[in-house]
C-alpha cells in the first residue's frame, strides 16, 4: 500500500475523493430529509431516487465511448465544474428562501448525470494509473477515501442540518467540488488518452465518418460482453448491487423519523453507521479478497447485504438499527472493492468505459422500477419496503455465486 500511495497522481485521486464525498454524502441526506419532512410521502423519496436515473438510462449507452475515447483526468474535470455550477445555483435560492420541490428534482437529475458519468471515468482512470499487479490495493484505498467523505457527512450532516440549512449544506458541497477539482488538476499535465490496439487498417479507419467510428466502438463493447458470460454474469450482481444501494434512501429517513422517532440526527447516525462499516472494510478487504478470491467475496458480501437490510427496521433498539447498517457499509465495501479489481483484471483498458457504462445503464433502469415499487410498499409497510431491497440484494448473490465456464483471456481478444 505504501507504493500506491508514493503515486503522486493516485494520491491526489483519492484525496479528491475523500473531499468530494464529504460535500455529496452531505448534498445526498440533506436533500433527502428536506424532501420527507415537505412531503411526508416515501412515494416522494421514490421519486427522488428515479430522477437520478433517467439522464443516466439515456447517456451511458453512449458516454462509454467518450471515456475510452477522451482525456479521463479532463473529462472528471468538467464533470465536477459543471455540477458545482448547478449545486451553486440551487444554494443561493435555498439560502434567499426561495427553493422549491421541483428545483431539487431537477438539481439531482443534472447532478445525477454527471455522477453516473463520473464513476466509470475515475474507475478507468485508476485502473490507468494503477500497476496490474496493485488493483486490490488500489481499489480499497479509493473505497477508503469515498468512505472516509461519506463516514464525516454521515456523522455531521443530521447535526449540522438544523443549524444551516439546507443552503448550508449547498454550499459546503459546491467548495467541497472546487477542492476537488485542484486536485485533479495536480494529477498530471498535458492531454492523455489510453492507446488501443491496432484494429482496422489506417485507410479504413481514415474512410469513417465520426459517426461510424462512433457507432463502431459502441457495437465493439457489446461484442466484447457477448464473447464473456462471466463478465456479464459479474456485471449483473453489479447492477442489482447498484440499484438496490440507491434505493436505500427511500426507506432510510423514514427509518429514523416514523419507526425510532430520531429525525435529522437519527438519520444521521444511520448514514454515519454506514460509511464507518464501509470505511472499516477497508483494512480486511485485501485479506478477505485474498482468501476467498473476488466472486466469493462479493458473494458473501451481497449476503450480509440481504439479511441485515431486512433485518434493520424490526431492531428493537435505534443502536441496533445502526449497527445493522454498519454492517450492511461493510458488504457494501466489500463488495465495491472486489468488483472493481475483478472488472479491472478482466477488462482492457481501452474497453473499460463502453463496458461499466453497460452495467450502470442495467443497475439505473433496475432502479427506476425498484424505487417505486419500494416506495409504495414503503408506503404502506415500511418494514415490507426494506425487505424488497433485500431481495434483490438476493438475486445478486445468485448471479455472483452462478456457475459460469470462463471464456478465453479477455486481453488476448481485444488484439
Amino acid at each position: 500500500m505504501r507504493s500506491i500511495l508514493q503515486k503522486k497522481s493516485l494520491r491526489f485521486v483519492f484525496a479528491a475523493n475523500v473531499v468530494s464525498m464529504i460535500g455529496s454524502g452531505m448534498n445526498a441526506a440533506a436533500v433527502a430529509w428536506y424532501i420527507l419532512q415537505a412531503t411526508h410521502s416515501e412515494m416522494a423519496l421514490g421519486t427522488f431516487a428515479v430522477v437520478q436515473t433517467i439522464p443516466a438510462i439515456l447517456l451511458l449507452p453512449f458516454t462509454g465511448v467518450v471515456i475510452d475515447r477522451e482525456d479521463r483526468r479532463r473529462l472528471v474535470m468538467v464533470l465536477d465544474a459543471a455540477r458545482a455550477i448547478v449545486i451553486l445555483a440551487v444554494a443561493l435560492l435555498a439560502l434567499a428562501g426561495k427553493e422549491r420541490l421541483w428545483e431539487l428534482y431537477l438539481m439531482n437529475m443534472l447532478v445525477a448525470a454527471g455522477f453516473w458519468m463520473f464513476w466509470p471515468t475515475i474507475t478507468a482512470l485508476i485502473q490507468e494509473l494503477t500497476p496490474d499487479d496493485e488493483f486490490v490495493h488500489a481499489n480499497t484505498f479509493l473505497l477508503a477515501g469515498v468512505q472516509g467523505g461519506w463516514l464525516i457527512a454521515g456523522a455531521v450532516v443530521g447535526f449540522v442540518y438544523n443549524k444551516i440549512g439546507l443552503g448550508g449544506v449547498l454550499l459546503i458541497d459546491v467548495s467541497t467540488y472546487v477542492v476537488s477539482f485542484l486536485c485533479y488538476f495536480a494529477v498530471r499535465k498535458g492531454r492523455h488518452v489510453v492507446p488501443r490496439p491496432a484494429e482496422l487498417r489506417a485507410d479504413i479507419v481514415a474512410a469513417e465518418s465520426a459517426v461510424q467510428k462512433f457507432f463502431r466502438e459502441l457495437r465493439e463493447g457489446f461484442q466484447f460482453l457477448r464473447g464473456h458470460r462471466e463478465i456479464t454474469m459479474l456485471g449483473l450482481s453489479w447492477a442489482l448491487f447498484l440499484s438496490a444501494m440507491m434505493t436505500g434512501v427511500v426507506v432510510t429517513a423514514p427509518l429514523s423519523d416514523d419507526i425510532y422517532h430520531r429525525g435529522a440526527v437519527g438519520y444521521g447516525w444511520l448514514n454515519g453507521g454506514w460509511g464507518v462499516g464501509a470505511f472499516v472494510s477497508a483494512f480486511y478487504a485485501p485479506a478477505l479478497i485474498k482468501k476467498f478470491g473476488a466472486r466469493r467475496s462479493i458473494a458473501i458480501s451481497l449476503g450480509f447485504l440481504t439479511v441485515f437490510m431486512i433485518a434493520a427496521p424490526t431492531m428493537p433498539y435505534f443502536a441496533l438499527a445502526v449497527g445493522a447498517y454498519a454492517l450492511m457499509g461493510s458488504g457494501r465495501g466489500i463488495t465495491g472493492v472486489a468488483m472493481n479489481t475483478s472488472l479491472m483484471e478482466q477488462i482492457p483498458k481501452h474497453f473499460m468505459g463502453r463496458v461499466q457504462n453497460t452495467f450502470y445503464a442495467a443497475g439505473t433502469t433496475l432502479q427506476v422500477l425498484q424505487s417505486y415499487i419500494v416506495g409504495a410498499v414503503a408506503q404502506r409497510n415500511l418494514i415490507a419496503g426494506f425487505s424488497v431491497i433485500g431481495l434483490v440484494y438476493a438475486v445478486g448473490f445468485v448471479s455472483a455465486t452462478w456457475p459460469v465456464r470462463a471464456s478465453q483471456p479477455a486481453v488476448a481478444q481485444s488484439e
